[in-house]
């Protein structure tokens, strides 16, 4: 069976080959109720689920916790269901690490928060580095800022804000892929 390494989490995929809209539902479910352990209530949660959970599309949780806004997505599969899964089985691993006194609050919390409108300036950060909207390949955005990095280095005579706009890019989508 194949695996997935995602936040440091490895664990099998689910390949989802039937009742795709009913096992989105209760992925959503599952997302809510491990959020619950941690005193996270339903109506602080936000998990849109797609209305045909068979095609391509990424999957994403937000919720809040102390005054944070916390939110993940994943969109490394093929459908919107198994990408689901992937957000629920992450989100389900760092509940637990927490309630197990594996991670304090601020780490879970800072493993999670991110900016209103960061599937823009994973965009914008795709767009810096060269690679396509949706590249998804750690190795090619890697290897892209490398190339980058190098033609723009200051001591290589770059300018200095484009060298930090690659690094700023390269941290952010490392971050959403590692």
């Amino acid at each position: 069976m194949a695996t997935i390494t995602v936040k440091g989490h490895t664990f099998n995929a689910f390949i989802v080959k039937d009742s795709f809209n009913r096992r989105a539902q209760g992925f959503k479910n599952t997302i809510i109720q491990s959020l619950g352990k941690i005193g996270i209530r339903e109506d602080q949660t936000d998990i849109v689920l797609e209305a045909f959970a068979l095609k391509r599309a990424p999957a994403s949780a937000t919720w809040f916790m102390d005054g944070y806004r916390l939110y993940y997505s994943y969109n490394g599969s093929l459908k919107f269901v198994e990408n689901l899964y992937v957000v629920m089985k992450v989100i389900e691993l760092e509940v637990n690490a927490l309630l197990n006194e594996e991670k304090t609050a601020e780490e879970f919390i800072r493993a999670f928060t991110e900016d209103h409108d960061i599937e823009e300036q994973r965009k914008e950060a795709r767009e810096i580095l060269g690679v396509e909207p949706d590249s998804l390949d750690l190795d090619l955005i890697n290897k892209k800022y490398k190339e980058l990095a190098k033609e723009h280095h200051p001591d290589m005579g770059g300018n200095p804000e484009t060298f930090k706009a690659i690094n700023r890019a390269h941290k952010m989508l490392r971050r959403e892929l590692e």
